[in-house]
């Protein structure tokens, strides 16, 4: 019979090697891999824009979203995740808040709010919305930014993204895009 002294050498042992190979190799091995094959996405998806002056300004990641709350610019999902119940009056609370603000930004648009402006979505930090989320704000953004709502419009279809080989997933307006388009920088 073995005593504690002999079992704890060998599992010590098994420790450290286990440690070097999944907690070093293999992750410098995926890494290394990852920036050579996928940079743009292993770096973060990172919208970098050249400025007039030549330089170059990062504004943020394509997978992440940013806040976007000003009249002029297109307003994604909420932020922030919760585990509240989809039926619980607190949710039913915060969506009705969140409607009530939306009709405090715009308050003429008398169009069915899209569901995914007043809902958050399962990340809390979706960068994306549904076209008709980003239709539902363009004569807004028109109106602010005194441009053509067809303006706006194409810009809403020049960043929306279709369904993986046409069957996965559901059409995407890329915020970020739209709003850096709209501020001339894309």
């Amino acid at each position: 019979m073995m005593g504690k002294t002999n079992l704890l050498r060998p599992a010590f042992i098994c420790f450290c090697v286990m440690t070097v190979l999944c907690g070093i190799l293999y992750t410098a091995a995926i890494t290394g891999i990852a920036q050579i094959i996928f940079p743009k996405q292993a770096n973060g998806s990172m919208i970098t824009v050249t400025l007039k002056d030549g330089s170059k300004k990062e504004y943020g990641s394509e997978l992440i979203a940013q806040e976007f709350t000003k009249p002029e610019y297109l307003i994604g999902r909420p932020m922030g995740t919760s585990n509240l119940s989809p039926v619980g009056k607190e949710q039913k609370d915060l969506v009705q808040e969140r409607i009530d603000w939306w009709h405090s930004i715009d308050p003429d648009n008398t169009a069915k709010i899209p569901m995914d402006l007043v809902t958050a979505s399962g990340s809390g930090a979706d960068p994306h919305i549904s076209p008709e989320a980003a239709q539902y704000q363009a004569s807004r953004i028109a109106r602010e930014r005194n441009i053509s709502e067809e303006a706006v419009e194409e810009l809403i279809e020049k960043y929306t993204t279709e369904p993986f080989l046409g069957i996965w997933g559901e059409p995407a307006v890329n915020v970020l895009k739209v709003n850096l388009a709209l501020d001339g920088l894309l």
